[in-house]
């Protein structure tokens, strides 16, 4: 599978945008011509919907997404009905659980909309569900937060909010037919561990389209594992911040695209305080006719971010004729004072060197080709720390290899 590679270290590099204006030699630093996560939105972030105009596909975070699958979500014409989605909150002794109304200072705290999707969910939710950790409280079993789709149209806000050096793991699970527009924030207080799963097992006429915004405090680590199967149209957004040094984040990603499914994910790591650290890694499988996966990842280093250490990586894997995948990776660096920045994206079907391998052991052809993906999702389902969802996992990853290599 071939791999293109990117490690900038001095200057403006915007890999995946257009070239740099100026040079970089020891103690300059380039000027850029445009800034690629910057110019990447339409409008700037806000909560009120109509500071955004709605989509036509030609603006540049829309172009990949299919409008007319959204079933209104986009331009104001899908009306929230009672019957949407059922959330059930399942948390251990010593974690609240509340739902609070509009004028709560905790909703939209840890980021802002940035497209007239988001924009609209902040704007049409009636009550949020807000699910707090208290200081220094160490979880033994995860919070499970149950969406299910009950068949209309739904817009949410969700808050999970850690206190200082608290540790806790939060289960997502979005399943049932829904069209859901929704806003999730993390609130990571100093010193905080939290790992979020969340995993889009929707029916398959489900349309999903979510923004997830982290605020990371000071020393505190954020780990997210996003899972997607199902649904016919999802496109997530999460968003990372830090609010003060030394924060960590770990974003990764698996998704197995079929037939007629379009599944998209969009990141963006802003770099704003010093010495923090990121790593992305996403890994997708398609298989069937106009199965569309798409991943924009962007990585942004603000002048003031000094020392900061940051990679991403995607990688697919086209089972079949008829997928397509556009992974675009994006970095930008508006500081020489760092750690390490670089990305990778690749693409391809098969490596045969390891069906060769396998089958020459007497394996056969098939169940060769299962191992091969096993073994290529098999990093990222270890990440997830629950067993019971790991083994639901591996079991869908199972059923999903049925129908590739049938």
């Amino acid at each position: 599978m071939a791999e293109a590679q990117n490690s900038p270290t001095l200057g403006s590099t915007r890999a995946g945008g257009p070239p740099s204006v100026g040079s970089t030699t020891a103690g300059q630093i380039a000027v850029a011509a445009e800034s690629t996560v910057a110019t990447r939105m339409s409008a700037p972030p806000s909560f009120d919907v109509a500071d955004f105009p709605v989509p036509h596909g030609r603006e540049e975070e829309w172009r990949f997404t299919p409008l007319e699958r959204l079933r209104g979500l986009h331009d104001g014409t899908a009306t929230a009905t009672g019957e949407g989605v059922k959330v059930d909150v399942q948390a251990p002794e010593g974690v609240t659980v509340e739902t609070v109304g509009r004028d709560d200072a905790r909703l939209g705290k840890a980021g802002t909309p940035v497209d007239r999707v988001a924009a609209q969910a902040y704007s049409a939710f009636e009550k949020a569900s807000v699910v707090s950790v208290p200081k220094e409280a160490v979880l033994t079993e995860p919070i499970r937060i149950a969406v299910h789709g009950q068949g209309g149209v739904a817009y949410g806000h969700q808050v999970i909010e850690l206190g200082a050096f608290a540790e806790a793991v939060v289960v997502i699970d979005h399943t049932g037919d829904a069209v859901l527009a929704a806003n999730v924030d993390y609130l990571l207080g100093d010193g905080a561990k939290l790992t979020v799963v969340s995993i889009q097992d929707w029916d398959d006429k489900a349309v999903h389209v979510a923004q997830h915004n982290t605020l990371i405090g000071r020393d505190a680590s954020f780990k997210s594992v996003v899972v997607t199967f199902g649904g016919d149209l999802v496109r997530l957004n999460p968003r990372v911040t830090y609010a003060g040094p030394g924060g960590e984040a770990e974003l990764y990603g698996l998704y197995f695209t079929d037939a007629g499914q379009h599944q998209e994910h969009r990141l963006l790591v802003t770099h704003n305080t010093p010495h923090c650290k990121s790593n992305v890694a996403y890994k997708g499988a398609l298989q069937g006719e106009d199965a569309h996966a798409v991943w924009i990842g962007d990585v942004l280093i603000e002048a003031k971010a000094e020392g900061t250490d940051t990679y991403e990586m995607n990688r697919n894997l086209v089972l079949t004729d008829g997928a397509r995948v556009d992974s675009v990776p994006n970095l930008e660096i508006e500081t020489g004072e760092i750690v390490g920045a670089g990305h990778a994206s690749a693409t391809g079907r098969f490596d045969d060197e390891q069906l060769f391998y396998l089958m020459a052991r007497g394996i056969p052809e098939q169940e060769a080709r299962r191992l091969v993906v096993r073994g290529f999702f098999a990093e990222l389902v270890q990440q997830i720390g629950v067993t019971d969802i790991e083994e639901r996992l591996i079991a869908k990853i199972e059923e999903e290899l049925e129908a590739a290599v049938a």
